[in-house]
């Protein structure tokens, strides 16, 4: 974060966190979410904690946080009486009964993420024994990790998703995390890119799988997982 800031600061650039998939994390230190101008959470049932449907946006700023509780609510500003809308909003409230789920969410997070991250230290250690995959590094100014989902790569040569359907046969199901964003429809409609318009973020997105994650994976979850993706592994060499 500390070079996009000092980027937008140059440019006079507003920076706003995506931290949706992040709670709880911390770079050196400071909380994801808090660095930029605003920040965003996200609470769908796949999320570490969850208010079953909705999300948050967090901001220090006095005249921001009135603007986005304005658009949240259908553009009804502070002093606005019973439908008198100031701006053009949205309604994006969440409701009481998923705050209420959320408030006892937010309480139980440290545990949460500490299940996960003993969920996901145990991955790395019984992954160590398959050569053709590696585990992703965690970044040495993170202070804190808010583990979403668990992702592995593959090495260059073998078929994500041949791996992908080999382990689906074998009962496992896995996904692609992700797909380079700038190939999704609406980008290469909007802006022209193609393939190869960002090579290494490519190769990135063709050779990352995400694998069957959650707070209560017992070893022997997760020895399944492994040998599953070592017997696909070893299919997809053999039909080469």
């Amino acid at each position: 974060m500390d070079p996009i800031m000092e980027i937008a600061q140059k440019h006079h650039l507003v920076v706003i966190e995506d931290a949706c998939e992040a709670i709880g994390a911390q770079y050196k230190g400071r909380r994801v979410g808090t660095i930029g101008k605003a920040g965003t959470f996200a609470f769908y049932p796949n999320k570490q904690m969850t208010t079953a449907e909705g999300a948050v946006i967090v901001t220090n700023d006095d005249e921001w946080a009135n603007l986005l509780r304005s658009l949240r609510n259908q553009g009804r500003d502070i002093m606005d009486g019973w439908l008198n809308h100031s701006r053009l909003g949205y309604n994006y409230r969440m409701s009481e009964l998923n705050a209420a789920v959320g408030i006892v969410q937010l309480k139980r997070l440290d545990e949460i993420l500490k299940k996960r991250n003993q969920v996901a230290d145990l991955y790395r250690k019984a992954l160590t024994s398959i050569d053709e995959v590696k585990t992703l590094d965690i970044a040495a100014t993170t202070t804190r990790m808010s583990w979403f989902v668990y992702i592995v790569r593959l090495e260059n040569g073998i078929d994500r998703d041949r791996i992908i359907n080999g382990m689906e046969k074998l009962g496992i199901p896995t996904r692609p995390y992700f797909t380079p964003i700038h190939l999704q429809s609406f980008y290469r409609e909007r802006f022209g890119y193609r393939p190869g318009s960002f090579p290494v973020c490519e190769r990135a997105g063709e050779s990352t799988i995400a694998l069957p994650f959650h707070n209560n994976m017992k070893i022997e979850e997760i020895m399944v997982v492994c040998d599953a993706l070592k017997k696909a592994i070893l299919q997809v060499k053999n039909q080469v």
